[in-house]
């Protein structure tokens, strides 16, 4: 029973708050490093060969290579990561548009339908103001699309 037993009150409270920040610093190291490889493979830039060149010194010796890719490459890295968050914004708002606008035309869209209607001479200038009337409403054409509007006719048979 020679084994040196290690209390709670044998460790004291700096060694506490430095093991935390060594532990802290220690974590992120390894977030900088997967920003770096992440940003490796992101940048359009680099070639194949470039990105496995970057690749492998970042691997092989990783806070050399990571050093060394900062201070090189790293005034862009920020730039990059933006462009990035951006284009995935921008992708997402128009799945947005296009998933929202799907089999539904608006009523600026049926107006501009109904006016070249119009132009062609398929309707009347009445018909025209009725069909716009109910589009406004929002009970028209928009919500049937494909179909003309309804009009009624008296016609003497």
């Amino acid at each position: 029973m020679n084994a040196q037993t290690y209390l709670a009150y044998d460790y004291p409270l700096l060694n506490m708050f430095w093991t935390m920040l060594l532990i802290f610093l220690w974590i992120m190291w390894f977030v900088l490093l997967f920003r770096v490889i992440g940003d490796i493979f992101r940048d359009d830039g680099l070639s194949g060969w470039a990105k496995t060149g970057w690749l492998a010194f970042c691997l092989l010796l990783p806070f050399l290579g990571v050093f060394v890719y900062v201070v090189a490459r790293g005034k862009n890295m920020g730039r990059r990561e933006t462009e990035h968050a951006l284009a995935r914004q921008e992708e997402f708002n128009a799945y947005i548009r296009r998933t929202a606008s799907e089999g539904q035309r608006s009523s600026v869209d049926e107006l501009a339908r109904l006016s070249e209607i119009r132009e062609q001479g398929a309707i009347t200038d009445e018909e025209f103001r009725r069909a716009k009337e109910l589009v406004l409403s929002g009970h028209g054409p928009a919500d049937h699309a494909g179909r003309a509007p309804a009009t009624t006719s008296t016609s003497a048979h």
